[in-house]
């Protein structure tokens, strides 16, 4: 049997977000693993009551005496947010930058898990040894700091990954892109490049933050009210372009929301946003003059909980906003978001607050390479084999036909749980499936997409909830009325539903005989279909229907 070098992603390919990818070599029987990156996504409306969703690591659970490490290419939600919910079926070594390494502590604080001892901090552009792997880290720009591409060397030949990344010549924060040592990496030979796919359909280059700050700061000069800026928090580009904007044009900044005050503390531990002006509180910023403060506030996506939406729904308890101010939303609407960021705007709007976003002003670049930035990536690296990944089926579909534009001579399409063998072999290719799917985060629980919590959740929302409570008497007969209690159902005052269904229940009970217990699940399952033929006929809704048989 010889050595293989393989690929797998468990999350990330078929989906913006949740990003998860797995490199082995080895013989079949003797493989050693690494993960990079471990990331969540962000469920929408359809899953109630579930905030995050990743990747379900069982494969490599399974495989994990043989995993060496998980190591990180930069600190987004939606590479390092599931950590600390798979890390402890995995409890192995953590690799990343300063930067990513500060927001990881944090992360495991939250859990009370003391992460240092597996936690190993790693210097921008340096390399590390998990042998058989060798592990490069290269400085690339991207709408965070320390974003890294990794060059993974193995026997079997050299791997891209390229992480998140854009071509900015100016990303005024942190290091330009190493084209240098990637230049390098492409003379020395790449068997395959991991590649982003984000904005593979944006024709041109995505563009500079020192563009975007000379166009806020034209913007901010003429605005003479009260000015709020939403942003991504982890935009500390963007966050450094604000205060720069605010002591240009005379202003004081505060910080409004946890997450901005989290990545502002962690940026600044580890060394940056060291010349810019001291944010004030933003209980004290209600005592200066509405011309001379500009707030920086988490909601950018018209989140309900973010300060953006409590603020322009007056319930923020230290900013106000009012008719003559400006908010600037200097983000990406992420697709998903429109509806209830539309609302937020016409909100804004009809209060008399200018609102600027993309739609109408340049606030915002991307953090993901166009066209015109691939193309230079793939001038530079050279890959014999290109895999999309870090987007939708239609993203990597036409990143594919990219790459074959590029005359790459092995471009791959993939999926999540595709394993691809990228040696031995004449050409790369999909082998061989392995387990993948997506668990939710309920609360504080892990559950699959098919757990009965998310679909009486779902039935819930949709249908509404019955109770129905009946009193048995020593003899075997019925105490009273039985005891009804719905929620979520359509109903008035006139409806007699609730006479009708006690009526309903009264004459299937008096059917069963009260005093056999044995015929107590009989009595309950039939109840439980005539509660919801009952209801579905008045209302047009089948409730969840719970019934309590209680013996007095």
């Amino acid at each position: 049997m010889k050595e293989e070098l393989l690929f797998c992603p468990l999350g990330g390919s078929g989906e913006i977000g949740m990003n998860m990818n797995l490199f082995a070599y080895g013989k079949p029987d003797n493989r050693k693993w690494i993960i990079v990156d471990i990331g969540v996504t962000f469920a929408d409306d359809s899953v109630p009551g579930i905030d995050l969703i990743y990747p379900d690591p069982g494969f490599i659970v399974d495989k994990k005496d043989d995993l060496l490490g998980i190591v990180l290419t930069h600190a987004h939600e939606d590479h390092i947010g599931a950590i600390a919910h798979i890390w402890p079926k995995l409890k192995c070594n953590i690799y990343a930058t300063p930067f990513t390494s500060v927001l990881i502590s944090e992360k495991f604080k939250e859990k009370k898990i003391d992460i240092s001892p597996f936690l190993k901090i790693k210097e921008l552009n340096s390399t590390l040894e998990l042998n058989p792997f060798k592990i490069e880290f290269i400085t690339l720009t991207h709408s965070i700091l320390e974003p890294n591409g990794l060059r993974i060397e193995t026997p079997a030949g050299n791997i891209l990954h390229t992480g998140d990344w854009k071509v900015d010549p100016n990303p005024l924060i942190g290091g330009d892109i190493n084209s240098k040592r990637l230049k390098e990496i492409g003379d020395d030979g790449v068997l395959a490049m991991i590649c982003d796919s984000t904005n593979v359909f944006s024709v041109g280059k995505s563009g500079s933050e020192m563009d975007v700050r000379k166009s806020i700061l034209n913007i901010m000069q003429r605005l003479k009210k009260r000015v709020i800026v939403t942003s991504f928090a982890s935009n500390v580009a963007r966050m450094e372009t604000i205060f720069f904007c605010a002591e240009k044009t005379g202003r004081q900044i505060s910080l409004v929301g946890r997450s901005m005050h989290r990545i502002y503390k962690a940026a600044r531990k580890c060394g940056y946003l060291e010349n810019t002006i001291e944010p004030i509180d933003s209980r004290d910023a209600k005592n200066i003059a509405r011309d001379k403060i500009v707030y920086l506030c988490t909601g950018s996506q018209g989140e309900p909980m973010g300060a953006m939406t409590r603020i322009s729904n007056y319930t923020h308890p230290d900013v106000f906003i009012e008719k003559g101010d400006t908010v600037v939303f200097s983000s990406k609407i992420i697709p998903g978001n429109e509806k209830k960021l539309y609302k937020l705007h016409n909100q804004l709007v009809r209060e008399g607050i200018e609102v600027i976003s993309e739609d109408n002003e340049f606030v915002h670049v991307s953090g993901h390479p166009n066209r015109e930035d691939l193309k230079e990536m793939y001038s530079w690296v050279k890959p014999k084999c290109v895999i999309p990944v870090h987007g939708e089926h239609r993203h990597m579909i036409e990143h594919i036909n990219f790459a074959k534009e590029m005359q790459v001579a092995y471009p791959v399409q993939v999926e999540n749980g595709d394993i691809v063998k990228l040696s031995p072999g004449t050409a790369p290719e999909v082998y061989d499936k392995a387990p993948s799917g997506k668990l939710f985060l309920d609360g504080k629980m892990s559950v699959e997409e098919d757990s009965q919590s998310i679909k009486e959740r779902k039935n819930l929302s949709i249908n509404g909830f019955l109770e129905v409570t009946i009193l048995i008497t020593p003899k075997g007969n019925i105490h009273q009325k039985p005891i009804l209690s719905y929620k979520g159902l359509p109903l008035n005052e006139d409806s007699g539903f609730t006479y009708g269904l006690e009526e309903e229940i009264e004459k299937v009970t008096k059917t069963f005989s009260l005093n056999n217990t044995k015929q107590e699940a009989n009595l309950i399952d039939t109840l439980k279909s005539i509660c919801k033929k009952y209801s579905r006929d008045k209302t047009g809704k089948k409730p969840l229907t719970n019934i309590n048989l209680v013996r007095i």
